[in-house]
C-alpha cells in the first residue's frame, strides 16, 4: 500500500505538463530519438537526486538555511527563462528561411544529458514536493529500506512514463502533425519555459 501510494502520486506529478516533459518533447521533434532518450535519462538522474533530497530531509535543510533555497530558486528561475528564451531565437531563425525542411538538431549525446538533468533540477520546489511525498508516505518510524524502495519506485514511474512519452511522440503520424504547426508549439514550449522561470523568480516561496 506504502509503494502503490508513492507510485500514483509520483505519477501524476510526472504526467503534469512542466519544462522536463517539454524538453524532452521537443527534442524527440526535433532531433534523433537517441536525443530524447538522453535527455530522458538526463531527468531520470534528476529525480533521483531530488528522491534521495527529499528522503534525507531537504526541506528541514531549506528552513535552517533559507538562502539555500532563495539562491537555487533564483538559478533554476533564471536557467528556465534562459532555455524558453533560446527556444524564441531559435523559432526567430527558422521564420528566416520558412521554406526549407526543418534538419534535425544536431545535439551532442553529452549535451542533451546535461539539459534533461539541468533543466530537472532546476526547480528547487521539487525538492519540496519531494518532501512532502515522503511526508505523506512515511511517518516516523519507517524503516530505512522503505526511503531507498520509494526511490526506486519513483525512478520507475518516470522512466515508464517518459518511455510511453518518447514512443508517442516519435511516431511518424505524431511528428508529421508537429511540421505542419512547428512554429506555434516551439513558442508555445519557449513561453512555457520563460513563463515558469519568471514564476518561481517572483513566487514568494
Amino acid at each position: 500500500m506504502f509503494l502503490l501510494s508513492v507510485a500514483m502520486i509520483w505519477g501524476v506529478a510526472c504526467i503534469t505538463p512542466g519544462p522536463n516533459t517539454l524538453l524532452v518533447i521537443r527534442y524527440c521533434l526535433t532531433a534523433p530519438r537517441r536525443v530524447a532518450i538522453f535527455a530522458v535519462m538526463g531527468t531520470i538522474t534528476g529525480t533521483l537526486c531530488w528522491g534521495i533530497a527529499g528522503w534525507l530531509g531537504i526541506n528541514v535543510l531549506f528552513q535552517a538555511a533559507p538562502f539555500a533555497y532563495v539562491a537555487l530558486k533564483i538559478a533554476g528561475g533564471l536557467y528556465l527563462v534562459w532555455l524558453g528564451i533560446r527556444v524564441f531565437l531559435d523559432v526567430r531563425k527558422a521564420r528566416s528561411t520558412p521554406d526549407l525542411v526543418p534538419a534535425k538538431l544536431d545535439i551532442p549525446l553529452k549535451t542533451a544529458y546535461r539539459m534533461g538533468l539541468a533543466t530537472n533540477l532546476a526547480n528547487p520546489k521539487s525538492a519540496l514536493f519531494v518532501a512532502s511525498l515522503f511526508a505523506v508516505t512515511m511517518p516516523a518510524g519507517t524503516p530505512f529500506s522503505y526511503g531507498i524502495a520509494a526511490i526506486g519506485v519513483m525512478v520507475m514511474v518516470s522512466a515508464l512514463y517518459y518511455t510511453c512519452l518518447v514512443s508517442l511522440i516519435t511516431h511518424p503520424k505524431v511528428a508529421a502533425a508537429y511540421l505542419k504547426a512547428k512554429q506555434k508549439i516551439d513558442l508555445g514550449v519557449a513561453t512555457v519555459f520563460v513563463g515558469f522561470g519568471t514564476k518561481l523568480l517572483l513566487s514568494q516561496r
